[in-house]
């Protein structure tokens, strides 16, 4: 029987997620967490949570997001701060067939500068609706260059397809992974792999 590797660690994060209703941040989520797309989904009503994993090679270590998926109609607002309070990641979602998601999307990033209370806090910011690409309204290079000077994440994926969708949390996931090696994070629960049972996905709606 091989020996357990003692080196391998399992830390949990929460992330939230965050933009304008019908952007599909439910449908980034039900992606990545079970490869699986619903074009007649519905609207999230105040927030769902879900979890899934992500193992990194190179340093041994598994991520565990705790995910927030919360609801993008103006009615759920003033809820929004008890899901993002405490996270160590947010996904910020935006349509690129429509211009006005982007602003929201801003919007959001500049209210979790100001009231998270994780100044470290890693944002990736999404543009969704790549397979719409004949009905984009949202320029690429500008994106990318609000978010180099925001020091976000910057990505685009399809929900619809699941391109790019994995890379989002992978990325989050790294980033997460860098900083268990130097620093300790806030709220972050640490487990030795070999003194617990193997990790499974699920999720609850």
């Amino acid at each position: 029987m091989s020996k357990p590797d003692s080196n391998k660690k399992f830390s949990q994060f929460k992330l939230v997620l965050l933009g304008e209703s019908a952007v599909g941040k439910s449908s980034i989520v039900h992606r990545f967490v079970k490869n699986s797309f619903d074009d007649l989904r519905e609207s999230t009503i105040g927030a769902a949570f879900l979890t899934q994993s992500i193992t990194i090679p190179e340093s041994q270590t598994t991520i565990k997001f705790e995910i927030w998926d919360t609801a993008g109609q103006e009615r759920y607002k003033s809820l929004a701060p008890m899901y993002y309070r405490n996270s160590h990641a947010a996904i910020v979602v935006y349509d690129i067939t429509k211009s006005s998601s982007l602003q929201r999307a801003k919007d959001w990033i500049e209210e979790l500068r100001k009231n998270s209370s994780n100044d470290g806090i890693i944002i990736a910011l999404v543009g969704n609706k790549l397979d719409l690409q004949e009905e984009r309204e949202v320029d690429k290079a500008d994106v990318e260059e609000y978010a180099n000077e925001q020091n976000l994440l910057s990505f685009e994926c399809s929900a619809k397809s699941g391109e790019g969708v994995h890379d989002i949390f992978e990325a989050i996931a790294r980033k997460l992974s860098d900083r268990i090696a130097v620093q300790d994070v806030p709220e972050t629960r640490r487990i030795d792999l070999n003194r617990n049972a193997a990790v499974t996905n699920n999720s609850c709606c």
